[in-house]
């Protein structure tokens, strides 16, 4: 492997110091002349009509400046004269904390203040929350009129899902959504092969992203009338189009300036923008708007609840010989969840001849559902990866040596049609196979743990970007670009630009700039930004180092090829005292009467292909017996990394994605009730786990180079995410000898299982 100057080295994060002494600006930080605040009006209901909306109580209160409704937005119409948008529920509301009216104020206890004075006629009507019930044909629609303005975050993220499969069949029930159908080989003869067969169901609740900072957007109308909007955003040119689109004015005029996102983990794509811009136009001032965390928990855009079933059938020696599967999928009250996602990932980990996986996308009286780090796969994940832990057990095969024999490799066909490119998901398995928490599990057992492994597997997103890079006055390199540095990647950026360069980190700044300034860059999300923004950079520092040894060439009279850079300094390879530095080289170009062109690099990609990233994980748990609770102890996470460009950032997003991981399992699930009520819509309901609930996290990083990304980097986000419900469940499996199919595995439940598995006894498990 050839050794590198910068990338590849552990480096600290630009953005860490004005985040750990304080000093960064959220969203929510910033003051502006006239400031409004505003507080959303939410319904109480998860599903009723708006009669009537009366706002003089709230316009009476000191403070209070507008109550704005449906009709009080400049919301640009269609040709059938329609809104195009709904930022507000119009006549229906149709989840609960649905906002239908907002409150404008001086300040935001003034626009609480608001919220409680206002006035709503609601008339209940009928509620649609199990996913059972939206499937029943009998069951009435779950809106009254169209939802407008509703978006899909999946192609956002995935390649597969950027390609989606339409439906062969008309919907089979008025809350039917959407469909798919994958299908190969011959299923009944694929079963008929298998000497065994296991049948599972899985569910899972709705979960929340869980990030620190609440969604937060500030829009400011300038003196002409463009908005200039702040925001917390993954998306800052998606985010511009859709309130450029909503308001039905050009994009030129929409400035988004992407502020210090303090986490988003998908959910923070586009949500209250259009909101916070359509009311900063109605009233003609600056409005800010962030949630607080219940509104969070009620209007936000959390992972979708599903159900699914696996049917897997194999042979004695390790075949695979058939898979089907069938996916239910809660879309919330607008179409638009990672049903395809989840349908894919569950059939494309191994090979399998004979599969046949059904996906239905319903809508109920919830929240519409969004993106979580890696969106669809932990479901899917869990439903294959604990079937191949049973069908393992049933064949009495190794289920580490099993899994090898079946994985997919490069051009193994995924459900969808596709073939995969080169991916290591033999490689980390292989991998964690050899690592001491795998060889010495019988020892972990003997001291009463569990040991469980899976893995998982993301596509990875793909979508055109640029950059820039500009040589300063003082010689040192500006990297401008258009995503947003959501978990360091622009660390990552100056590394690969300093490398390029042949210069000094310290020679390298990295600037994320609005739209109005920035090169395209897509939504940082799905595993994409360090591979397709990283490709731009590297193109671009390429293109700028050109132009600088073009300068010095002529300079030093040198041939470009005999000259290098040192120290910012470019000279005459193996003659020290002939150089030129970065500095003279910009005066040279940015001075008065200067001869040379000034440097501005310029690199840009379209990836076609995805750079997939697997992960093979290893818990090793504890359980209670009696009270079913469980303590994950050791952790181990494998996974291709392509190359680590920053191998401590890398390790920081797995470390992140395994505590994800445990949250999903063990822990965090969005409860509603049978009238659509949030039964966990505080901190103090919803689980998180803390520090002390995660146990300390091996990483092992194996690097299986794509061919687009730079240096062979591919992202690394997602991956860490996946695995950690279904690694977790198969390590209870292991030392409880029950198998819990619901996540999050709950105490109760688990207890009661262990309890009916051992006659109604108490037999301790050990």
């Amino acid at each position: 492997m050839v050794a590198h100057a910068v990338v590849g080295q552990r480096t600290k994060r630009i953005d860490s110091p004005p985040k750990l002494t304080g000093q960064e600006r959220f969203t929510a930080d910033l003051k502006l002349p006239g400031l409004l605040h505003a507080r959303p009006v939410g319904s109480p209901y998860a599903h009723a009509r708006i009669n009537g909306i009366d706002a003089a109580a709230a316009l009476a209160i000191p403070g209070v400046v507008a109550v704005l409704t449906a009709k009080d937005l400049p919301i640009a119409k269609d040709e059938n004269g329609k809104p195009v948008a709904a930022p507000l529920a119009d006549g229906e509301a149709v989840h609960a904390g649905q906002a239908v009216a907002l409150v404008l104020a001086e300040s935001d206890a003034a626009a609480q203040d608001g919220v409680d004075a206002v006035e709503v006629d609601y008339e209940p009507m009928p509620v649609v929350v199990g996913l059972d019930q939206a499937l029943d044909p009998a069951t009435a629609r779950v809106r009254e009129t169209e939802a407008v303005g509703a978006h899909d975050d999946g192609g956002a993220h995935n390649a597969d899902a950027a390609q989606h499969t339409e439906s062969a069949t008309a919907p089979s029930a008025p809350n039917v959504s959407d469909q798919l159908h994958f299908q190969r080989g011959d299923l009944d003869r694929g079963f008929a092969e298998a000497d065994a067969i296991v049948e599972l169901s899985f569910d899972s609740l709705t979960v929340h992203q869980g990030y620190l900072e609440t969604q937060a957007c500030l829009v400011n109308v300038e003196p002409l009338g463009n908005l200039t909007v702040y925001t917390s955003t993954q998306g800052a040119f998606s985010g511009r189009t859709r309130v450029a689109d909503m308001l039905g004015i050009p994009v030129h005029r929409v400035n988004v300036v992407t502020m210090p996102v303090g986490g988003g983990f998908g959910g923070k794509f586009v949500l209250i923008e259009p909101l916070v811009a359509a009311a900063a136009v109605a009233v003609g001032r600056p409005v800010l708007l962030q949630y607080s965390r219940m509104e969070d928990f009620l209007a936000g855009n959390p992972a979708p609840d599903c159900k699914i079933s696996v049917k897997l059938g194999g042979k004695r020696d390790g075949t695979i010989t058939a898979l089907q599967a069938n996916l239910v999928f809660d879309a919330g009250a607008a179409k638009g969840s990672p049903l395809q996602i989840s349908a894919i990932t569950l059939g494309c980990y191994y090979r399998v001849d004979n599969l046949d996986i059904v996906g239905t996308e319903v809508t109920t009286h919830k929240p519409s559902s969004g993106a979580y780090r890696a969106p669809g796969a932990q479901q899917g994940t869990f439903a294959i990866e604990s079937a191949m832990d049973e069908l393992a057990r049933k064949l009495d095969l190794d289920p580490m040596a099993f899994r090898i024999q079946n994985a997919c490799v490069e051009g193994d066909l995924r459900p969808n049609g596709n073939e995969w490119p080169k991916i290591g998901l033999k490689q980390c398995l292989e991998a964690l196979q050899a690592h001491p928490a795998w060889q010495n599990r019988e020892q972990a057992r003997a001291q009463g743990r569990g040991v469980g492994i899976a893995v998982g597997g993301w596509p990875g997103g793909i979508e055109p970007a640029s950059a820039v890079c500009r040589l300063d006055a003082d010689g040192t390199l500006t990297v401008i670009l258009g995503s947003s540095d959501l978990n360091g990647t622009n660390t990552s950026f100056a590394q690969i630009a300093a490398e390029g360069l042949g210069v000094g980190l310290d020679k390298i700044q990295v600037n994320t700039a609005s739209t109005d300034n920035a090169p395209f860059a897509g939504g940082s999300g799905g595993s994409k930004i360090t591979y397709t923004v990283g490709a731009a950079v590297q193109k671009a520092a390429s293109d700028a180092r050109e132009q600088i040894m073009a300068i010095a060439a002529q300079h030093l009279e040198a041939a470009v090829e005999d000259l290098e850079v040192a120290e910012g300094v470019v000279r005459v390879k193996g003659v020290p005292s002939s150089g030129v530095s970065l500095q003279e080289i910009a005066g040279m170009s940015m001075s008065f009467g200067g001869k040379y062109e000034p440097v501005y690099g310029r690199g840009a990609s379209a990836i076609t292909q995805s750079a997939p990233g697997f992960a093979a994980h290893l818990a090793e748990v504890e359980v209670d017996d009696v009270t079913g609770e469980t303590r994950v102890v050791r952790y181990v996470a494998v996974q291709d990394v392509g190359y680590a460009i920053n191998p401590s950032a890398v390790e920081g997003q797995i470390h992140g994605g395994v505590a994800q991981g445990i949250g999903w399992a063990l822990y965090e699930g969005m409860a509603y009730d049978d009238d659509g009520q949030l039964l966990t819509a505080t901190l103090m309901d919803y689980t998180l786990p803390r520090s002390h609930m995660i146990p300390p996290i091996e990483t092992v990083l194996v690097e299986v180079a794509s061919d687009a990304g730079p240096y062979g980097a591919k992202g690394v986000g997602e991956p860490p995410a996946i695995p950690g419900p279904a690694t977790i469940a198969n390590a209870i499996r292991d030392i409880a000898g029950v198998r819990v199919t619901s996540i999050p595995i709950k105490p109760p439940v688990l207890a009661e299982a262990i309890w009916a598995a051992n006659g109604g006894g108490s037999v301790p498990i050990r």
